[in-house]
Parts: structure tokens; sequence; C-alpha cells
């Protein structure tokens, strides 16, 4: 058995293990919310950072190495409720009502494990050896060094400033959750957008009205907000008018609403969903060498370990040993097969259980390692926040939905029954292997803060593992709460329900609609088509920025993602990263006329943005989730309305004259001088 050394650094503690468990509450449900809203999730390590500051700095004896310890357990559950980019497909196809506890909760808890044990031995060459700049791993390590009392000193950090990351962090969540409010009770409307009309061609333009797609805006930063907007130029000022004229209505329905209900989400969104699957196709092509060398030099690493000399392993370099780590995933796979055998059973599948079970478990461990290192080095690459993990779970649904049609032949799925058992599997599958990349994409983000912080490889594995456990737990009842107050877009809706306040779930109406497309024979291959075209050209244009100039990119997953999501979540998500730009222009200027380096001013400024934009985020999440609560506790789809349909007009207007507000006071506040 390979024991490590003892170690006297405070790290691993039940303190500790209850700060996050609880922390991981809130974050997982505000995730969960935001996800299902916008077809976005934020990375909630930072946050989760400060938060622990907070509270364990009135402890003595806390250490950095402990905060680290919280904050990882903390955000691997925030993360791991990217489930839901395809979980509610199966409420959407009509084949859950809802979402069984155990079911649910064992994808996550089995898939979340098998992500942690795949990346541990990828954490070596990725962090340690390689040369990937893991932008919130880093930013997280520093807001740790400046408000952590054990490294307030060697920052140069006084009591003020450990406190002013959660000033920050409260001031975005309180005028989020005022925003909000006001949304809530019909002041402001939560868009504001207008369309127009030349002959039959139709195009348009709008924004959200949220903080937290503000917030996520100033987190992704200029090139990928910008790369955003060139998605909705090219759906909204190209596809939509073009496909509106060519293709008018001839039923007599009225062209705008043709226009967005019927081009934009049935054909565009096909569009964006082809180039998201072209752009993922070749990251993971150019990805391959560097997985398979990172892969090689982790387990040649290892051999100290395996070969019994743990002792002199350095501290920070202990990973969970590799034959442990190798019998986990092993003995994983029992339960994994458990979920297949219960989700197959009484169902038209049933006779083919066991071909079923055996290509499900082999296809979700392996195709799930495969995109856990690709997951880990795009978060290595962008950062967690801007991975595009929706685009791996489109991959895995039509590749699982292909599998099938291959297992069951396409007489077996002409029977509208079997088939939709079939779409069922596909997303059951396809909810595995995402909850793999997505946890695999935020661990080595976590491992990377810890080698800054001189944490230890293995306790923060095991603090990985926990937060898969207690997110597991958590996010079944929140999907259920969610599902109840507002229900889901083109899911059946309970009696009484409002359409235009169901959650629209983006990611897993794609999923369902790709897999149902596929199995059925009936898919659009066409819209496809020309989106992976799109793609092609998207990576091209962004290989000739990169070998000719030296800052300018076009990131294709980016530009595929602002053709696929609503403009209103798009766009407000581009005035954030518009805004990012210009206190990044102004700090330089004031850098200038003091003839000083620029990371004089940037430092203190980008660290209290991201704490601004992380608060707006958390607070517009945590008040949707409040009034899930009270929404499902009354049976009033909007129980804080105040004003009637009569203000709607005023609302949208007075709506859009406050959010401009609220952007110039963001750059005011971020701006500002302190002492």
């Amino acid at each position: 058995m390979t024991r490590f050394a003892r170690s006297s650094i405070r790290e691993l503690t039940l303190r500790g293990i209850i700060l996050g468990a609880l922390i991981t509450v809130v974050f997982t449900a505000a995730n969960v919310y935001l996800g299902l809203k916008v077809g976005l999730t934020f990375a909630s390590s930072i946050p989760a950072a400060v938060i622990s500051m907070a509270v364990l700095r009135l402890a003595k004896d806390s250490t950095i190495q402990e905060n680290n310890f919280v904050q990882t357990l903390a955000s691997s559950a925030g993360t791991l409720s990217s489930v839901i980019f395809v979980l509610p497909g199966l409420v959407i196809v009509g084949y859950w009502t809802g979402f069984p506890f155990w079911q649910s909760a064992g994808i996550c808890a089995v898939g979340g494990i098998l992500g942690v044990m795949y990346t541990v031995p990828l954490r070596r060459a990725m962090v340690v050896q390689g040369n990937l700049p893991y932008p919130e791993g880093v930013a997280a390590a520093e807001v740790l060094k400046v408000g952590s009392p054990d490294t307030a000193g060697e920052a140069g950090a006084d009591e003020a400033a450990k406190g002013a990351g959660l000033r920050d962090v409260v001031a975005g969540t309180l005028v989020s959750i005022g925003f909000f409010l006001m949304t809530a009770m019909r002041f402001f409307t939560e868009q504001f957008q207008g369309f127009l009309r030349i002959g039959n061609a139709v195009t348009g333009l709008g924004t959200g009205l949220s903080m937290a797609l503000l917030g996520a805006g100033y987190l992704v930063g200029a090139t990928v907000g910008f790369a955003m907007f060139v998605g909705v130029a090219i759906a909204w000022f190209g596809a939509v008018p073009i496909l509106t004229w060519l293709h008018p209505p001839v039923d007599g329905m009225d062209l705008i609403k043709y226009a967005n209900s019927v081009v934009w989400r049935q054909q565009v969104r096909l569009i964006g969903a082809g180039a998201i699957a072209a752009a993922a196709i070749w990251t993971l092509i150019v990805l391959a060498k560097p997985m398979t060398d990172g892969i090689r030099a982790s387990l040649n690493a290892m051999k100290t370990v395996r070969a019994g000399n743990a002792h002199s392993v350095p501290r920070v370099e202990q990973d969970i040993p590799f034959h442990y780590v190798m019998a986990i995933a092993a003995v994983l796979l029992v339960p994994l097969a458990g979920l297949f055998i219960s989700f197959i059973l009484g169902t038209p599948l049933s006779t083919h259980l066991v071909v079923l079970v055996l290509a499900g478990v082999v296809f979700a461990a392996v195709m799930g390692f495969i995109v856990a290192a690709a997951s880990g080095y795009m978060a290595g690459l962008i950062g967690s926040s801007n991975s595009p993990i929706s685009s791996i779970g489109i991959l895995a649904a039509i590749a699982s939905s292909l599998l099938l049609v291959t297992l069951l032949g396409k007489d077996g799925v002409s029977d509208p029954v079997i088939r939709g058992a079939a779409v069922a599997l596909a997303l059951f599958t396809t909810s595995v292997v995402l909850t793999i990349a997505t946890i695999a994409n935020d661990n080595l983000q976590d491992l990377k803060t810890g080698q800054l912080v001189g944490a230890t490889p293995w306790r923060q594995q095991v603090a990985l593992v926990l937060g898969c456990i207690v997110g597991a737990a958590v996010i079944p009842p929140v999907l259920n709460l969610l599902q109840h107050a507002y229900g889901f877009a083109g899911a059946p809706l309970d009696p009484g329900m409002d359409p235009a306040k169901t959650l629209g779930a983006p990611q897993a109406t794609l999923m369902a609609t790709l897999a149902t497309g596929i199995l059925s024979g009936k898919l659009d291959w066409s819209m496809l088509g020309i989106g992976a075209v799109v793609g092609i050209c998207l990576v091209v244009v962004d290989e000739v920025l990169k070998a000719t100039t030296r800052r300018f990119r076009l990131p294709p997953l980016a530009v595929a993602l602002g053709i696929y999501l609503p403009m209103t979540v798009t766009v407000p998500v581009s005035v954030g990263a518009l805004l990012a730009y210009i206190v990044d222009r102004v700090l330089a200027q004031r850098a200038k006329a003091a003839g000083v380096p620029v990371e004089k001013f940037a430092d203190v400024a980008q660290r209290r943005a991201m704490l601004l934009a992380s608060g707006m985020i958390v607070g517009e999440s945590l008040f949707g989730v409040a009034q899930a609560a009270i929404i499902s506790l009354t049976g009033n789809q909007e129980p804080l309305a105040v004003m009637g349909d009569g203000f709607a007009g005023a609302a949208e207007w007075l709506g859009g004259i406050v959010f401009l507000v609220a952007c110039l006071w963001s750059v005011r506040w971020v701006l500002a001088e302190r002492k």
C-alpha cells in the first residue's frame, strides 16, 4: 500500500468540508438556473474563494491551502451543474416527467468521479510541465494570495484589502438582485429588441436586460465577446434575412413570427450546431498530439510512486496513486452499468439489454476519457467559463445516436415507440459523457490554482470527489423545483403555466433535436452541413489571424455559439466584453500617463472586475431559484408582479435605460481608485 508522508499544513479539514459543501449548494443552484435560462454557466472558483476567505479569516489558524481546498470542493460541484445541458432533454422529449433522484444523482456522481480520475494522470503534463495559461486558475490563486491570512504579509495586503474582494462580490450581487427584482415586479422587461422587415426579408437586433449576462461578458473578455457578436451578425444580418427572403411562409403566418420561431429556431440554429461541431472537431485534432504526449509523460512520472518510493515525492507533487486511480475507475463501471440497466429495464429496448448496456458503458468510458483530456486542455487555453463544453455534448449526442442506429438497425428504430426509447437512451448516454467532460474541464483549472498556492494534489483530488457527491445530491431537487415552477421550452407544461416564462434549456433542446432527427432519419443534414462549412471557414480565418497578427483572434467556437444562442443572450455578453475592453484601454492610458507598467493599474482593477461580475451572476441566479420556490409554493407564475400588461411598453424603455446606467456604473466601480 502506498503511503504519503504526513503534512503539518492545515489543508483537508472538517470545517473546510462543511463550508465547501454549504457554498456548493448555493453555487450549484445558481448555475443550474443560469444554464437552463440562457445556456451558460459560470466558473465559481473565484467567488467561492472569496467567501471561504471571508469566513475562515475568523479562525486564526486558517491557511491558504485550506481556503484552496474549500474553493476546489465548491467549484467542482458548481461545474457539475453543466449536466443540465443534456438532462432536461429527457423531459423535453416526454420520456421523463421529472428528474428521478437516484438516476439523476447517479449520473452526476459516477460521471463526475470518473472525470476526476481521468484527469489525475494529466496533471503533471498539462499543469506542471505544460505552458498552458489556465487564466481562471491563476486568477483564483491571486485572489487567495491577497486574502488569506497566512499570505497577506507576502502579498502586501492589509486588512482593508482583504475585505475589498468581498465588497466587490456583494456589490455585484445586490445590484443584480435589485435589477432582477424590478423585472419580476414588471417595472422592467427582460429584453429590449426590435425587428425590421424589408420586403420578404427580416432582420433584427436586441439585447437581454440581465446583470448575470453582463457579468459573464466581463469574464469572457473582449476577444470572445466580439466573436460572439460576429456570430449574431452572421445569424441575423445574414442567414435569417436570406432564408426568409428565399423561403417566405406559405400558410399566412406573420413574417416576423415566422423568421423568429421557424427560420431561426429550426434552421439557423442547426447552422450554428454544425459550426460548433466543426470547430470542436478541429480543436480535438489540434490537441491530439499534446494530449498523447501529456498522458505518456504523466504515466512515466508516476513510476516513482508505483515503485513504493512515495516518501521521496515532494508534498506538492503527490497525486492519488495511479493504481488507486485505475481501481476506482474500474469499480465505477459497475454502478455505471447499473444506471444503464435501470434506465433500459421496462422499456421497449429491454430485449437488447445486454448489448445496449455493454455498448453504453464502453462508449461512455472510452469517449469520456477522450473528452476529459480535450476539455482539460481547452480549460488551460481559454478558461473553464469559455470552454465549449456544450459542443462536446453535441458531438457525443450525434455519436451515441449513430451508435444506436448501428446496433438497432434502421428497421429497428422505425417503430415510433422503440425510437422514442432510443432517443432517450442516446441523451442518457450523452449526459454521462458530459459530466466527465465538465468535471475534467474544471479539475485541471483547480489543480493549477493548487500548484500556485502550494497545495497537496491528492487532497485537492479528494475535494473534487467530495464536490461531485455533494453536487449530485443538490442538482436533481433543484431541477425538479425549476421544472415545476417554470417548465422547459418545448416540453409539456403543467396547467396554468405561462409558455412565455419557460426556461429555454437551449443546449438540451438542441441535443434532443439532434438525437430525434438522427434516429428518425429526418434530421435536416443540409443545415448542419452548411454550418460545418461555416465552421471550417471560421477555423481558416482564425488560423490566418493567428499567423499574421499578434493579438487579434476570432475563436471559431465563440462565433458558432453566437450563431446558435438567442441574441438576447449573446448581445449582453458582448456588451459586458466591450465594457471590459473599455476598462483595459483606460488602464493602459493611465499607465502611459504615469510612465509605469500597465500591470500596476491592471492587476487590482481586473481582479475587481472579475469579482464584481461573479457577484452579478450569483445575485440574479440565486434570486431566480428563490423566485422558483415562491412560484412552486403559491402556484402563481408571477407572484411578485406589480405592474400590468399596459405598462409593458414603458417597462421596456425603463429597463433599457436602467441597464445602460448599470453598465456605466460597473465601469466606474472597477476603475475607481481606492486607498
